[in-house]
């Protein structure tokens, strides 16, 4: 494997999990109060444009850690108004 490509993969399987820490804590703490919503789209933007790049250009490893990295972002995303919208009625609760 050359140096370059190395390079690449590396750089392409830290892309890929780079927000699966996030994920984890979301799930394991039931709480997004700390997250930043506007990051989870700014960055699933991103890592969309990018897929559609590799996508054009014939690079798998672009394409698949785009892929990959999206799939997270949504996951993250999900969880993030999963429990948003939990502590929103856990509050009109207290509330009423």
């Amino acid at each position: 494997m050359s140096p370059l490509l190395l390079l690449g993969c590396t750089a392409a399987f830290l892309t890929m999990f780079g927000f699966v820490p996030q994920v984890i804590k979301m799930y394991r703490t039931r709480s997004v109060s700390d997250v930043s919503h506007m990051t989870l789209f700014q960055f699933t933007a991103g890592v969309s444009l990018w897929a559609i790049y590799g996508y054009g250009i014939h690079d798998p490893i672009v394409l698949l850690a785009n892929l990959v990295s999206l799939a997270t972002l949504l996951a993250a995303l999900a969880l993030y108004y999963h429990y948003r919208t939990q502590m929103r009625e856990a509050s009109h609760g207290l509330h009423c």
